[in-house]
């Protein structure tokens, strides 16, 4: 006997789960002219864009900027979005570029400025006084954007390779590989301070 089929009668029904199927709904929804449910989609994706751009950029002064940024271009877009993939990967390939464009002006601000607060940190070396995740995270920022972005959407983000390589718009293969490097490279790059790492 199916149970589901015989629900008590006077039983309150388990509220339906949110699904991503909802993003769609409210996506056109917005696009027949409900523009104030926009705010449902920064409500329930706004933390996730502001961990990427975070764990990308690894500057708290840059993360509101630049989010803002993010859903000011998902808003005048929104209205090209084709459904034929989930509506988070194209948000979180926005997300990216957006990383990728401040990264840019970054280095080219700097090719021109001698400030010393564009001294890279990187090249600080360890003291005892710097914790585990300080170590960790300068490892990170070392490694190349092609390798350090696609490991972090999987191994920090937890995306999987298929939805990184639709953000990215990389082959599998390709995504597979870069993320194999980038830990092999961080694995690399922390090896002299295993000391640090395990006391």
């Amino acid at each position: 006997m199916n149970s589901e089929n015989n629900q008590p009668e006077g039983e309150m029904e388990q509220p339906k789960i949110l699904t991503l199927d909802d993003d769609f709904s409210i996506i056109k929804r917005f696009n027949k002219g409900e523009k104030e449910v926009f705010r449902i989609l920064i409500n329930r994706h706004k933390e996730k864009v502001r961990n990427i751009i975070f764990m990308t950029l690894s500057e708290i002064d840059a993360i509101d900027d630049i989010a803002q940024e993010v859903f000011i271009t998902v808003f005048k877009n929104l209205k090209n979005f084709r459904y034929e993939s989930q509506f988070t990967t194209w948000l979180y390939r926005i997300t990216i570029n957006k990383c990728k464009d401040y990264l840019r002006k970054k280095r080219v601000r700097k090719i021109f400025s001698n400030l010393d607060e564009d001294y890279d940190y990187r090249t600080e070396e360890i003291d005892e006084n710097n914790d585990v995740r300080m170590i960790v995270r300068n490892a990170i920022d070392g490694l190349p954007d092609k390798l350090r972005i696609p490991m972090i959407l999987r191994d920090i983000e937890g995306l999987s390779y298929q939805e990184i390589s639709e953000t990215l718009e990389l082959d599998l293969g390709t995504v597979k590989s870069r993320i194999f490097r980038a830990r092999e490279a961080l694995r690399k790059n922390l090896e002299p301070m295993k000391k640090e790492l395990l006391a």
